[in-house]
């Protein structure tokens, strides 16, 4: 069985994070979006990892094979972004995505965040399952926090309620 070994993001990930996220949004799902599209994605320390953010990365054989970020937005409430895992390493068998959000959530308990939003398209199914038996509940667009950061392409909203 392949090792799956979850880090804090470092700016040698830089090209593995691009090489995992794009051809899942661009390829797998048809959406059209860029890197220049996503500035997030072009300073991950400054936009992620400051306050109760924190941006990790999944390997296997020291290849990037998964990320999430967690973005601080404020009052105690942060933002689940990024959570894409190649599509090799993708199931129950490695559980690379249950390990990205376990080290996810110990980080938001440790750094008392009260809740955690997410946005994201209704072309990711497989996604919505994922985050529903995680606990996270559905809520309208209405329901976000102002300083949510809403993609373009974000069309379903989910909350957990961390403490």
């Amino acid at each position: 069985m392949q090792e799956i070994l979850v880090t804090a993001f470092s700016e040698a990930d830089q090209q593995g994070v691009l090489d995992v996220i794009l051809p899942i949004q661009q390829r797998e799902f048809g959406i059209p979006i860029t890197e220049a599209d996503q500035p997030d994605l072009t300073d991950i320390p400054e936009f992620y990892q400051s306050g109760t953010g924190g941006f990790w990365v999944a390997r296997s054989n020291g290849e990037v094979v998964g990320t999430v970020g967690l973005k601080d937005i404020g009052s105690r409430q942060t933002a689940l972004r990024k959570m894409f895992v190649a599509a090799p390493f993708r199931g129950r068998e490695l559980g690379v995505a249950g390990k990205l959000l376990d080290v996810l959530l110990a980080h938001a308990n440790a750094r008392g965040v009260a809740e955690i939003f997410l946005g994201t398209t209704d072309k990711f199914l497989a996604a919505h399952r994922f985050y529903e038996k995680r606990d996270f509940r559905e809520l309208p667009k209405a329901g976000l926090p102002k300083a949510f950061p809403v993609m373009t392409v974000d069309s379903k909203f989910y909350v957990l309620r961390v403490s």
